[in-house]
């Protein structure tokens, strides 16, 4: 039988204990964000259709992008126990210098459509963590403004070859003079992808107001006040604009890229070169033979070749085929930092994050960044001290198992 009393007036009180309202908008939103897509969950609340849709987005089916996902997702791991990992360092060397942890901000182009801070904030949220950061030839913000954001961090340039090849050759030794010490050389996008979403919307650079702009914009004051009242938007590589992303891809990018381009900006830059965009064994292999620093493996995010081949399954191959101290990057998916866990047990030596990011960028700005950082740290951390692992040198392939929905049908010319 339940005893039962009158509750008393003291435990009452005990019980009712209120929590201070908080006042500050973009810190009570990014507080009750716990994961990366409950910051994707914010920022699409807060971003016009247009902007966001350019993020989300990939090319054509977007499969290239499910499937990179996908293939995070369709990960096992294989913990020890009674291993104690009380305390992890999360950090690593890579391209001869420090990285508080083992991922660092992808290139993203026209980053201040997202949110009006754009590369500032995520240089000066990237220093801050101990982390590089990547500028896209295609950033809204200029190489010097970058340097001005994240002096004393690493600096990363992505470099295109334009159609106009000293436009190219000048970004180069622009970043350079200014202290950049990698230099991402990609070479997935002789044309643009087909980015269907963004057609659909009649997304356009810079943003044309319409009727259905308007409409979507009644929600999203903040967005446009902070577009309309902060300085133009201005392109490092682009004399004119007032098209699709993939109208200024295709004037500006030139199909006839080759290896005789990658040596030629080998010998203009002074640092570390890496080449992105990377899909392929055979052309991992080639890579390295030619003596470049590090390649990234990288379908672009899915927004170029749909049903391209997926990075994080072409990782353990590629490792295994150029050996196990070539440089070895992986970007595409990472959603998570278990995510990044599982490709530094499989041989990468470092991971870049683009999507997850932005997220946080539309939904807080500079403080958003930091919130997707602090995010992917603590899942970093969690899932090392739960496979037993005290630094990311102790992980291994044994660590990961890839599980597999799609498995290759046998070829009739093999």
């Amino acid at each position: 039988m339940v005893q039962r009393q009158f509750p008393k007036p003291v435990e009452l009180l005990e019980l009712m204990q209120f929590k201070k309202p908080e006042l500050n908008g973009t810190k009570r939103r990014l507080d009750a964000a716990f994961t990366i897509a409950d910051l994707r969950t914010i920022a699409k609340r807060r971003t016009p259709k247009a902007a966001f849709d350019y993020t989300d987005g990939a090319a054509e089916g977007e499969t290239s992008l499910a499937r990179a996902r996908q293939a995070f997702e369709d990960v096992e791991f294989h913990p020890d126990v009674l291993r104690p990992a009380e305390n992890v360092d999360t950090s690593v060397e890579i391209l001869g210098g420090p990285s508080a942890l083992p991922f660092g901000i992808a290139p993203t182009g026209f980053t201040r459509l997202m949110q009006t801070e754009g590369e500032v904030a995520g240089a000066g949220a990237a220093g801050a963590a101990g982390i590089p950061f990547t500028l896209s030839t295609l950033g809204t913000t200029s190489i010097e403004g970058v340097k001005a954001a994240n002096p004393h961090g690493r600096n990363w340039f992505q470099l295109y070859v334009m159609r106009e090849r000293e436009i190219s050759y000048g970004l180069a030794k622009r970043a350079a003079e200014a202290g950049f010490d990698t230099l991402q050389f990609t070479v997935d996008t002789p044309v643009a992808g087909a980015r269907l979403r963004d057609k659909r919307n009649g997304f356009s650079i810079p943003p044309q107001l319409t009727l259905g702009t308007i409409v979507n914009a009644i929600p999203r004051p903040w967005w446009w006040i902070d577009f309309l009242t902060t300085p133009k938007l201005e392109f490092a590589s682009l004399s004119a604009t007032g098209g699709t992303v993939g109208d200024l891809l295709n004037a500006a990018m030139d199909p006839t890229i080759s290896y005789e381009d990658l040596e030629i900006i080998r010998g203009i830059w002074p640092g570390k070169i890496v080449v992105k965009g990377v899909q392929n064994v055979a052309d991992a292999k080639r890579l390295i033979d030619r003596g470049v620093d590090g390649i990234i493996l990288s379908n672009h995010g899915g927004r170029q070749l749909d049903r391209a081949p997926i990075p994080f399954h072409l990782l353990p191959t590629v490792v295994r085929e150029v050996g196990k101290d070539a440089t070895v990057m992986v970007d595409t998916g990472i959603m998570n930092g278990a995510d990044v866990v599982a490709a530094m047990a499989l041989g990468a030596k470092f991971t870049l994050i683009g999507r997850a990011y932005l997220y946080g960028l539309m939904a807080g700005g500079r403080a958003g960044v930091d919130k997707t950082i602090e995010i992917l740290r603590s899942e970093i951390e969690r899932t090392m001290k739960l496979l037993g692992v005290a630094s990311i040198a102790e992980l291994e392939p044994r660590h990961v198992t890839q599980l597999t929905r799609l498995a290759p049908m046998p070829r009739t010319d093999a």
